[in-house]
């Protein structure tokens, strides 16, 4: 069974850092895209940034050029480094993950969701 297990949320400033890290664990025979998404009280989750295995990123555009998504490969791990941090950033963050659990079978595996509050 395959799991993803976020760390780092916690509390900052308007302005301050913060930085997310998810791990799969498990049987895990390759994973495609991973990402993080966000959901704030009352609204929907929505999609901050994901990276393809090939390195390839996407932001939503409401993080651009404050937020950056790695992943190392070999460890099966994806992080968010979350730098100008704003009030409106306040969320439960959730890790993502395409995985090949099975040969040619696949399932998106999400995180069990870290909290981030920014205070202004």
């Amino acid at each position: 069974q395959v799991q993803l297990v976020e760390s780092g949320g916690g509390v900052a400033q308007a302005g301050g850092s913060l930085r997310l890290a998810c791990e799969a664990s498990g049987f895990i025979i390759s994973i495609n895209d991973m990402g993080w998404y966000r959901q704030a009280p009352g609204k929907q989750r929505e999609l901050v940034a994901d990276i393809t295995n090939s390195g390839i990123t996407n932001y939503a555009d409401s993080v651009k050029g404050r937020f950056a998504i790695s992943r190392d490969a070999a460890k099966n791990t994806v992080s968010l480094q979350m730098d100008s941090l704003k009030p409106e950033d306040t969320a439960v963050y959730y890790c993502n993950a395409d995985v090949e659990f099975a040969y040619n079978d696949y399932a998106v595996i999400w995180g069990q969701g870290t909290e981030v509050t920014v205070s202004s």
